[in-house]
C-alpha cells in the first residue's frame, strides 16, 4: 500500500470513529447532529487537500529518482507555487543541467581522444585488470601485427607484446626492435578507471630517426678513417715502391726475400684500401636513376651470379616467381641490394639447404621475398637488425644490410626481415606504399 493510501485510509477511520460518536453524543437534537456532520465532512475535506499537498513532494521525490535511475537529464519540472516544493524543483533541475553538461562533456573528451588516437602515428595499448588487451589503435595494429587485438592475454609467450611488456616491466620506457627490424621506443604508464588502476602502453616508431642519426654518425667516422688510411697507405705504397727500387741494388737471396716481404705489406695495404673501400661506398651511394624493369629479368639474373657459390655449398635456388606488374627502380642499385640479401641468405643455410626467391601481389601490392631454411634469427640478432658495424660472422664488417637499407629507403620501398628463432627468415620487399 503506497504512503497515499495509508494517509486516506487514516483519514477515513479517523472521521468514521468521529462521526459515530457525533451521533450518539447529538442523536437527540436533529440540527446538532447535521453541524457536526457538516464538521466532520469540511475536516476530511481539509485533511484530503493537505495530505495531497503534503505527498507531492514525496511524488517529485519519486519522479525524479527514476528520471536519475534512467539516466534522463532532459526532463524539468515546472514550479507548483508551494515555496518548499519549488525549491526542490529548483534544485532537481539545477543539478540535471549539470549531469547533463558534465556527460556531454565527458562524451565529447571521449571521442576526441578516441579520434586522436585512431590517427596518431604513435601506437597505443590499453589492457583490462585481467592483464588482457582492451583497446588496440591503428598504429599499434600496424606496429605490432595482426596477433595483438582485444581480448586477448597481454602475456602471450612469444608475441611481440609480451616481449614489448618485458622491456618497459622495470623502467618507465625502453628501446625495443618490432617485427622487420623496426625500432621503436615503448613506454609504460597507468591510469584510475573507476577506482582501479589500468595499464597503458605508448609505442612511438623510431625506426627513421634512429637510421637517420646512425647514418650521420657512421657517415662521419667513415670519412674520417677513410681520410686517414687512404692517406697512410698512399705513402706507404710509395715507400714501399721505392724499397722496391733499391732492392735490386742487394744481391741474389736478399733481393729475393726483401721484394717478397715488401710484396707481403704492399698486398695487406691495398687489402686495408679495399677495406674502407667498402665502408666509403655506403656512404657514396649515388641518388636512384628509376626506370621500368622487369623483376623476373633481374632475378633470373641474380640466380645465375649466384649458382656457383649456392652449388659449392649445396645450396638449391628455387624460384617461386608469380606475374608481377613492371616497377621503377635503378637496376644497379637493386641488383647490388639483392646480391647482399641472396648472399646473407646462402651464408644463413650454409650448406645443405634452400633458398627460395618468391613474387607475388598481395592486395594489388607486388611484393619480392627471399626465404632461406638457415636456423632463423635468435633474439639477440634481431635487436640489431640493420645497425651498422653490427654482424655475427667472425670476418663480417656489418656493413651488407646497412647497404641494403640504405638502397631500398633510398627506393622509398617498404621491407621487413623477420622469422621465428629456428627459421625460416624471409626478407620482403614492398613495391608500393604499405
Amino acid at each position: 500500500m503506497t504512503l497515499r493510501r495509508l494517509f486516506y485510509a487514516y483519514l477515513l477511520v479517523l472521521h468514521g470513529v468521529a462521526a459515530v460518536l457525533a451521533w450518539h453524543l447529538a442523536r437527540g437534537s436533529v440540527w446538532g447532529l447535521l453541524a457536526l456532520e457538516a464538521g466532520l465532512v469540511v475536516s476530511a475535506g481539509v485533511g484530503a487537500w493537505l495530505v495531497d499537498r503534503l505527498l507531492r513532494a514525496h511524488a517529485l521525490v519519486r519522479e525524479s529518482a527514476q528520471l536519475l535511475e534512467e539516466s534522463d537529464y532532459t526532463t524539468r519540472f515546472l514550479p507548483t507555487g508551494q515555496i518548499e516544493i519549488d525549491r526542490l524543483i529548483e534544485i532537481y533541475n539545477r543539478m540535471a543541467d549539470a549531469l547533463r553538461a558534465e556527460r556531454v562533456r565527458v562524451r565529447e573528451q571521449h571521442h576526441f581522444l578516441q579520434s586522436l588516437l585512431d590517427v596518431s602515428p604513435s601506437g597505443a595499448v590499453i589492457l583490462d585488470h585481467d592483464a588482457r588487451v582492451d583497446f588496440v589503435n591503428p598504429a599499434a595494429a600496424r606496429l605490432l601485427g595482426p596477433d595483438v587485438r582485444p581480448g586477448l592475454p597481454a602475456h602471450t609467450e612469444g608475441s611481440v607484446l609480451h616481449d614489448v611488456i618485458d622491456a618497459v616491466a622495470s623502467v618507465p620506457s625502453a628501446l625495443v626492435t618490432l617485427p622487420g627490424g623496426r625500432r621503436a621506443k615503448a613506454s609504460r604508464g597507468t591510469f584510475m578507471d573507476r577506482g582501479f588502476s589500468r595499464t597503458f602502453l605508448l609505442i612511438e616508431e623510431m625506426t627513421e630517426e634512429l637510421r637517420q642519426a646512425e647514418k650521420a654518425a657512421y657517415e662521419k667516422l667513415i670519412r674520417m678513417l677513410s681520410h686517414e688510411v687512404n692517406n697512410s697507405v698512399a705513402a706507404s705504397n710509395s715507400l714501399l715502391g721505392s724499397c722496391l727500387v733499391l732492392a735490386e741494388q742487394l744481391p741474389g737471396e736478399a733481393r729475393t726475400d726483401l721484394e717478397g716481404a715488401l710484396h707481403v705489406v704492399m698486398n695487406r695495404t691495398s687489402q686495408l684500401g679495399a677495406f674502407m673501400k667498402a665502408f666509403a661506398d655506403v656512404v657514396r651511394l649515388p641518388e636512384p636513376r628509376l626506370a621500368p624493369c622487369d623483376l623476373h629479368d633481374l632475378l633470373t639474373h641474380l640466380r645465375r651470379l649466384m649458382a656457383a657459390e649456392a652449388d659449392r655449398r649445396r645450396i638449391a635456388i628455387v624460384m617461386e616467381l608469380a606475374p608481377v606488374p613492371s616497377v621503377d627502380l635503378d637496376r644497379t642499385l637493386m641488383e647490388q641490394a639483392l646480391v647482399n640479401i641472396l648472399k646473407n641468405a646462402i651464408e644463413a643455410v650454409d650448406h645443405d639447404g634452400k633458398v627460395v626467391i618468391r613474387t607475388g601481389v598481395s592486395g594489388a601490392q607486388p611484393f619480392l621475398q627471399v626465404e632461406d631454411t638457415g636456423p632463423g634469427l635468435a633474439p639477440e640478432v634481431r635487436a640489431h637488425l640493420f645497425t651498422p658495424f653490427f654482424s655475427t660472422k667472425e670476418s663480417g664488417q656489418g656493413i651488407g644490410l646497412t647497404l641494403v637499407q640504405e638502397i631500398l629507403t633510398r627506393h622509398g620501398l617498404a621491407f621487413t626481415l623477420d622469422g621465428p628463432d629456428g627459421g625460416p627468415t624471409r626478407f620482403t620487399i614492398w613495391f608500393g606504399p604499405r
